[in-house]
Protein backbone atom coordinates (compact mmCIF):
# COMPACT_ATOMS: atom_id res chain seq x y z
CA UNK A 1 0.00 0.00 0.00
CA UNK A 2 1.44 3.38 -1.03
CA UNK A 3 -0.05 6.27 0.98
CA UNK A 4 0.02 9.62 -0.77
CA UNK A 5 1.02 12.57 1.35
CA UNK A 6 0.62 15.98 -0.12
CA UNK A 7 1.68 19.23 1.46
CA UNK A 8 -0.83 22.02 1.71
CA UNK A 9 -0.02 24.56 -0.99
CA UNK A 10 0.92 27.99 0.19
CA UNK A 11 -1.22 29.62 -2.49
CA UNK A 12 -4.44 27.84 -3.20
CA UNK A 13 -5.18 28.84 -6.72
CA UNK A 14 -7.64 27.09 -8.95
CA UNK A 15 -6.97 23.38 -8.65
CA UNK A 16 -8.38 20.19 -9.99
CA UNK A 17 -10.41 18.27 -7.43
CA UNK A 18 -12.98 15.52 -7.51
CA UNK A 19 -15.75 15.20 -4.95
CA UNK A 20 -17.40 11.80 -4.50
CA UNK A 21 -20.37 11.04 -2.37
CA UNK A 22 -19.66 8.73 0.57
CA UNK A 23 -22.28 6.28 -0.68
CA UNK A 24 -22.88 5.12 -4.21
CA UNK A 25 -25.69 6.84 -6.06
CA UNK A 26 -26.91 7.21 -9.57
CA UNK A 27 -26.08 10.85 -9.66
CA UNK A 28 -22.82 11.84 -11.32
CA UNK A 29 -20.04 13.18 -9.10
CA UNK A 30 -19.67 16.89 -9.02
CA UNK A 31 -16.64 18.19 -10.81
CA UNK A 32 -14.96 21.49 -10.22
CA UNK A 33 -12.02 22.56 -12.31
CA UNK A 34 -9.19 24.57 -10.84
CA UNK A 35 -5.74 24.98 -12.36
CA UNK A 36 -3.05 24.92 -9.64
CA UNK A 37 -0.31 27.46 -9.87
CA UNK A 38 1.89 25.92 -7.22
CA UNK A 39 1.65 22.55 -5.51
CA UNK A 40 4.04 19.92 -4.13
CA UNK A 41 3.44 16.18 -4.19
CA UNK A 42 5.60 13.75 -2.17
CA UNK A 43 5.29 9.96 -2.15
CA UNK A 44 6.43 7.95 0.83
CA UNK A 45 6.12 4.26 1.63
CA UNK A 46 6.62 2.44 4.89
CA UNK A 47 6.37 -0.86 3.02
CA UNK A 48 9.56 -0.37 1.03
CA UNK A 49 12.22 -3.07 1.52
CA UNK A 50 14.67 -2.19 4.30
CA UNK A 51 18.42 -2.93 3.96
CA UNK A 52 19.30 -6.29 5.59
CA UNK A 53 22.69 -7.97 5.82
CA UNK A 54 21.93 -11.66 6.22
CA UNK A 55 25.58 -12.71 6.58
CA UNK A 56 26.14 -10.13 9.30
CA UNK A 57 23.05 -11.39 11.10
CA UNK A 58 24.32 -14.98 10.95
CA UNK A 59 27.72 -13.92 12.22
CA UNK A 60 26.15 -12.05 15.13
CA UNK A 61 23.99 -15.04 16.02
CA UNK A 62 27.03 -17.34 15.92
CA UNK A 63 29.04 -15.05 18.20
CA UNK A 64 26.18 -14.93 20.67
CA UNK A 65 25.95 -18.72 20.70
CA UNK A 66 29.70 -18.99 21.39
CA UNK A 67 29.92 -16.20 23.97
CA UNK A 68 30.19 -16.88 27.68
CA UNK A 69 29.26 -14.94 30.79
CA UNK A 70 32.57 -14.83 32.64
CA UNK A 71 33.38 -13.50 36.11
CA UNK A 72 36.96 -12.51 36.95
CA UNK A 73 37.88 -12.60 40.63
CA UNK A 74 40.95 -10.45 41.22
CA UNK A 75 41.00 -7.59 38.72
CA UNK A 76 44.66 -6.66 39.05
CA UNK A 77 47.23 -6.57 36.24
CA UNK A 78 46.64 -10.12 35.04
CA UNK A 79 42.85 -9.95 35.36
CA UNK A 80 42.80 -6.78 33.27
CA UNK A 81 45.23 -8.36 30.81
CA UNK A 82 42.91 -11.33 30.23
CA UNK A 83 39.76 -9.22 30.07
CA UNK A 84 41.03 -7.25 27.06
CA UNK A 85 41.08 -10.37 24.91
CA UNK A 86 37.91 -11.89 26.39
CA UNK A 87 35.99 -8.67 25.77
CA UNK A 88 37.33 -8.31 22.24
CA UNK A 89 36.06 -11.81 21.43
CA UNK A 90 32.55 -10.84 22.49
CA UNK A 91 32.21 -12.43 25.92
CA UNK A 92 30.19 -10.81 28.71
CA UNK A 93 32.54 -9.91 31.56
CA UNK A 94 31.96 -9.29 35.26
CA UNK A 95 34.69 -8.54 37.79
CA UNK A 96 35.26 -8.31 41.52
CA UNK A 97 38.31 -7.13 43.44
CA UNK A 98 39.00 -5.67 46.86
CA UNK A 99 40.42 -2.58 45.17
CA UNK A 100 37.96 -0.35 43.33
CA UNK A 101 38.65 -0.72 39.60
CA UNK A 102 35.31 0.68 38.43
CA UNK A 103 36.74 3.18 35.94
CA UNK A 104 39.28 0.75 34.46
CA UNK A 105 36.62 -1.96 34.18
CA UNK A 106 34.25 0.42 32.40
CA UNK A 107 36.94 1.33 29.87
CA UNK A 108 37.42 -2.38 29.13
CA UNK A 109 33.72 -3.13 28.77
CA UNK A 110 33.58 -4.99 32.11
CA UNK A 111 30.87 -4.67 34.76
CA UNK A 112 32.61 -4.17 38.12
CA UNK A 113 31.14 -5.34 41.43
CA UNK A 114 32.34 -4.26 44.85
CA UNK A 115 30.64 -7.23 46.53
CA UNK A 116 31.10 -10.89 45.54
CA UNK A 117 27.54 -11.72 46.62
CA UNK A 118 26.13 -9.34 44.02
CA UNK A 119 28.44 -10.72 41.33
CA UNK A 120 27.57 -14.35 42.06
CA UNK A 121 23.85 -13.56 42.01
CA UNK A 122 24.35 -12.57 38.36
CA UNK A 123 25.03 -16.29 37.76
CA UNK A 124 28.14 -16.27 35.56
CA UNK A 125 28.77 -19.47 33.61
CA UNK A 126 32.51 -19.32 34.28
CA UNK A 127 34.46 -17.94 37.24
CA UNK A 128 38.18 -17.28 36.66
CA UNK A 129 40.35 -16.94 39.76
CA UNK A 130 43.06 -14.34 39.07
CA UNK A 131 44.21 -14.08 42.67
CA UNK A 132 47.80 -14.46 43.85
CA UNK A 133 49.18 -17.85 44.84
CA UNK A 134 49.51 -16.85 48.49
CA UNK A 135 45.96 -15.44 48.83
CA UNK A 136 43.95 -17.96 46.82
CA UNK A 137 43.12 -20.36 49.64
CA UNK A 138 41.93 -17.54 51.91
CA UNK A 139 39.80 -16.12 49.08
CA UNK A 140 38.16 -19.49 48.43
CA UNK A 141 37.17 -19.74 52.09
CA UNK A 142 35.23 -16.47 51.93
CA UNK A 143 33.38 -16.73 48.60
CA UNK A 144 29.57 -17.29 48.64
CA UNK A 145 29.49 -20.29 46.30
CA UNK A 146 25.90 -21.05 47.36
CA UNK A 147 24.76 -18.12 45.20
CA UNK A 148 26.14 -19.68 42.01
CA UNK A 149 24.48 -22.28 39.84
CA UNK A 150 25.59 -25.76 40.82
CA UNK A 151 27.03 -26.44 37.37
CA UNK A 152 29.34 -23.38 37.35
CA UNK A 153 32.81 -23.83 35.86
CA UNK A 154 35.66 -22.65 38.13
CA UNK A 155 38.99 -21.89 36.46
CA UNK A 156 42.33 -20.96 38.02
CA UNK A 157 45.36 -19.42 36.32
CA UNK A 158 47.96 -19.98 39.06
CA UNK A 159 51.57 -20.75 38.19
CA UNK A 160 51.58 -23.80 40.47
CA UNK A 161 49.06 -26.47 39.60
CA UNK A 162 49.08 -29.28 42.17
CA UNK A 163 48.48 -26.75 44.94
CA UNK A 164 45.64 -25.14 42.95
CA UNK A 165 44.05 -28.49 42.16
CA UNK A 166 44.11 -29.62 45.78
CA UNK A 167 42.54 -26.49 47.26
CA UNK A 168 39.86 -26.31 44.56
CA UNK A 169 38.87 -29.91 45.28
CA UNK A 170 38.91 -29.12 48.97
CA UNK A 171 36.74 -25.98 49.03
CA UNK A 172 34.45 -26.18 45.99
CA UNK A 173 31.08 -27.98 46.05
CA UNK A 174 31.25 -31.34 44.28
CA UNK A 175 28.74 -30.19 41.65
CA UNK A 176 31.11 -27.54 40.28
CA UNK A 177 33.35 -28.14 37.26
CA UNK A 178 37.09 -27.51 37.72
CA UNK A 179 39.58 -26.52 35.03
CA UNK A 180 43.18 -25.88 36.10
CA UNK A 181 45.09 -23.71 33.63
CA UNK A 182 48.36 -21.86 33.35
CA UNK A 183 48.80 -19.26 30.61
CA UNK A 184 52.60 -19.30 30.56
CA UNK A 185 52.79 -15.62 29.63
CA UNK A 186 51.71 -12.33 31.11
CA UNK A 187 51.21 -8.62 30.44
CA UNK A 188 54.86 -8.22 29.42
CA UNK A 189 55.59 -11.35 27.40
CA UNK A 190 52.11 -11.37 25.82
CA UNK A 191 51.54 -7.67 25.26
CA UNK A 192 52.03 -7.85 21.48
CA UNK A 193 50.75 -11.31 20.57
CA UNK A 194 49.89 -14.69 22.09
CA UNK A 195 50.89 -16.62 19.00
CA UNK A 196 53.06 -19.62 19.90
CA UNK A 197 52.89 -18.99 23.65
CA UNK A 198 52.10 -22.12 25.71
CA UNK A 199 48.76 -22.50 27.47
CA UNK A 200 48.70 -25.51 29.82
CA UNK A 201 45.44 -26.97 31.11
CA UNK A 202 44.10 -29.95 33.03
CA UNK A 203 40.39 -30.89 33.00
CA UNK A 204 40.29 -31.87 36.65
CA UNK A 205 36.52 -32.35 36.97
CA UNK A 206 34.05 -31.78 34.14
CA UNK A 207 30.44 -33.00 34.08
CA UNK A 208 29.26 -35.43 31.41
CA UNK A 209 26.48 -33.19 30.10
CA UNK A 210 26.99 -31.94 26.56
CA UNK A 211 26.55 -28.28 27.49
CA UNK A 212 29.21 -28.49 30.22
CA UNK A 213 31.70 -30.15 27.88
CA UNK A 214 30.92 -27.54 25.21
CA UNK A 215 31.44 -24.73 27.72
CA UNK A 216 34.97 -25.89 28.54
CA UNK A 217 35.84 -26.14 24.86
CA UNK A 218 34.50 -22.64 24.19
CA UNK A 219 36.66 -21.24 26.97
CA UNK A 220 39.77 -23.06 25.72
CA UNK A 221 38.96 -21.81 22.25
CA UNK A 222 39.55 -18.25 23.49
CA UNK A 223 43.26 -19.01 23.74
CA UNK A 224 43.40 -21.25 20.69
CA UNK A 225 41.96 -18.43 18.54
CA UNK A 226 44.78 -16.16 19.70
CA UNK A 227 47.35 -18.67 18.45
CA UNK A 228 48.43 -20.15 21.80
CA UNK A 229 50.17 -23.51 21.81
CA UNK A 230 47.60 -25.61 23.67
CA UNK A 231 49.20 -28.21 25.97
CA UNK A 232 47.07 -30.62 27.98
CA UNK A 233 48.91 -32.30 30.86
CA UNK A 234 48.33 -33.24 34.48
CA UNK A 235 49.00 -30.76 37.26
CA UNK A 236 51.85 -32.95 38.58
CA UNK A 237 53.55 -33.01 35.16
CA UNK A 238 53.21 -29.24 34.89
CA UNK A 239 54.88 -28.60 38.24
CA UNK A 240 57.76 -30.92 37.41
CA UNK A 241 58.45 -29.14 34.12
CA UNK A 242 57.78 -25.66 35.51
CA UNK A 243 60.32 -26.08 38.31
CA UNK A 244 63.00 -26.71 35.71
CA UNK A 245 61.97 -23.84 33.46
CA UNK A 246 59.81 -21.15 35.05
CA UNK A 247 61.35 -21.21 38.54
CA UNK A 248 64.91 -21.36 37.20
CA UNK A 249 64.13 -18.50 34.81
CA UNK A 250 62.73 -16.33 37.59
CA UNK A 251 65.68 -17.19 39.84
CA UNK A 252 68.30 -16.25 37.27
CA UNK A 253 66.43 -13.07 36.39
CA UNK A 254 66.32 -11.97 40.02
CA UNK A 255 69.97 -12.88 40.61
CA UNK A 256 71.00 -10.79 37.63
CA UNK A 257 68.76 -7.96 38.80
CA UNK A 258 70.52 -7.95 42.19
CA UNK A 259 73.83 -8.18 40.33
CA UNK A 260 72.93 -4.95 38.54
CA UNK A 261 73.21 -5.46 34.79
CA UNK A 262 73.54 -2.23 32.81
CA UNK A 263 73.29 -1.70 29.08
CA UNK A 264 76.41 -0.58 27.21
CA UNK A 265 77.26 0.69 23.70
CA UNK A 266 78.80 -2.70 22.82
CA UNK A 267 76.04 -5.08 23.94
CA UNK A 268 76.14 -8.52 22.36
CA UNK A 269 72.94 -10.37 21.46
CA UNK A 270 73.49 -12.69 24.39
CA UNK A 271 73.81 -9.74 26.77
CA UNK A 272 70.64 -8.18 25.37
CA UNK A 273 68.88 -11.47 26.07
CA UNK A 274 69.98 -11.27 29.70
CA UNK A 275 68.72 -7.68 29.95
CA UNK A 276 65.34 -8.79 28.54
CA UNK A 277 65.23 -11.60 31.10
CA UNK A 278 65.81 -9.12 33.93
CA UNK A 279 63.11 -6.80 32.56
CA UNK A 280 60.54 -9.59 32.25
CA UNK A 281 61.10 -11.05 35.71
CA UNK A 282 61.36 -7.65 37.40
CA UNK A 283 57.82 -6.93 36.25
CA UNK A 284 56.50 -9.75 38.47
CA UNK A 285 56.14 -9.32 42.21
CA UNK A 286 58.38 -11.10 44.69
CA UNK A 287 55.16 -12.59 46.09
CA UNK A 288 54.76 -14.51 42.82
CA UNK A 289 58.35 -15.74 42.94
CA UNK A 290 57.95 -16.81 46.56
CA UNK A 291 54.76 -18.66 45.62
CA UNK A 292 56.62 -20.54 42.88
CA UNK A 293 59.16 -21.62 45.49
CA UNK A 294 56.78 -22.30 48.37
CA UNK A 295 54.03 -24.23 46.56
CA UNK A 296 56.02 -26.28 44.06
CA UNK A 297 57.67 -29.20 45.79
CA UNK A 298 60.22 -29.47 42.97
CA UNK A 299 61.53 -25.91 43.41
CA UNK A 300 63.88 -26.62 46.34
CA UNK A 301 65.68 -29.31 44.37
CA UNK A 302 66.24 -26.89 41.48
CA UNK A 303 67.51 -24.19 43.81
CA UNK A 304 70.01 -26.62 45.36
CA UNK A 305 71.18 -27.73 41.91
CA UNK A 306 71.74 -24.11 40.88
CA UNK A 307 73.78 -23.50 44.02
CA UNK A 308 75.89 -26.63 43.48
CA UNK A 309 76.42 -25.78 39.80
CA UNK A 310 77.68 -22.31 40.74
CA UNK A 311 80.04 -23.76 43.34
CA UNK A 312 81.31 -26.32 40.83
CA UNK A 313 82.14 -23.58 38.33
CA UNK A 314 83.98 -21.57 41.00
CA UNK A 315 85.90 -24.68 42.01
CA UNK A 316 86.97 -25.30 38.41
CA UNK A 317 88.08 -21.69 37.97
CA UNK A 318 90.09 -21.67 41.20
CA UNK A 319 91.58 -25.05 40.26
CA UNK A 320 92.93 -23.54 37.05
CA UNK A 321 94.29 -20.61 39.04
CA UNK A 322 96.03 -23.00 41.43
CA UNK A 323 97.70 -24.74 38.48
CA UNK A 324 99.07 -21.37 37.25
CA UNK A 325 100.52 -20.61 40.70
CA UNK A 326 102.22 -24.02 40.86
CA UNK A 327 103.74 -23.48 37.44
CA UNK A 328 105.13 -20.12 38.53
CA UNK A 329 106.57 -21.62 41.73
CA UNK A 330 107.97 -24.91 40.43
CA UNK A 331 108.32 -24.34 36.69
CA UNK A 332 107.86 -27.44 34.55
CA UNK A 333 109.18 -29.89 37.17
CA UNK A 334 105.80 -31.53 37.72
CA UNK A 335 104.50 -31.17 34.14
CA UNK A 336 102.47 -34.19 33.17
CA UNK A 337 102.16 -35.38 36.75
CA UNK A 338 98.58 -34.25 36.99
CA UNK A 339 95.87 -35.07 34.57
CA UNK A 340 93.26 -32.50 33.55
CA UNK A 341 90.41 -32.75 36.06
CA UNK A 342 87.18 -34.15 34.68
CA UNK A 343 84.03 -32.00 34.65
CA UNK A 344 81.73 -33.22 37.38
CA UNK A 345 78.11 -33.39 36.23
CA UNK A 346 75.26 -33.19 38.68
CA UNK A 347 72.66 -35.92 38.83
CA UNK A 348 68.96 -35.11 38.51
CA UNK A 349 68.55 -35.14 42.28
CA UNK A 350 71.23 -32.46 42.68
CA UNK A 351 73.86 -34.79 44.22
CA UNK A 352 77.37 -35.38 42.81
CA UNK A 353 78.10 -38.84 41.37
CA UNK A 354 79.02 -41.64 43.76
CA UNK A 355 82.54 -43.09 44.09
CA UNK A 356 81.51 -46.19 42.10
CA UNK A 357 80.42 -44.01 39.17
CA UNK A 358 83.68 -42.08 39.30
CA UNK A 359 85.74 -45.31 39.29
CA UNK A 360 83.82 -46.53 36.22
CA UNK A 361 84.49 -43.30 34.37
CA UNK A 362 88.23 -43.34 35.17
CA UNK A 363 88.72 -47.04 34.38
Amino acid sequence: MLPLISTVPQTLSPSLSFHFHPFPSFSTPSLSLHIPLKNTLRIRSIDAAQPYDYESHLRTQHLKSQSLKIAILGFGNFGQFLSKTLSRQGHTLLAYSRTDYTDIAKSLGVTFYSNPHDLFESHPEVVILCTSILSTEKVLQTLPFQRLKRSTLIVDVLSVKEFAKNILLKYLPVEFDILCTHPMFGPESGKISWVGLPFVYDKVRIGNEEDRISRVERLLDVFAKEGCRMVEMTCAEHDRYAAGSQFVTHTMGRVLERFGLDSSPINTKGYDTLLDLVENTAGDSFELYYGLFMYNKNAMEQLERLDMAFEAIKKELFGKLHHVYRKQLFGNADEGAEERPKVQKLLHNGAPPSDDVVKQETS
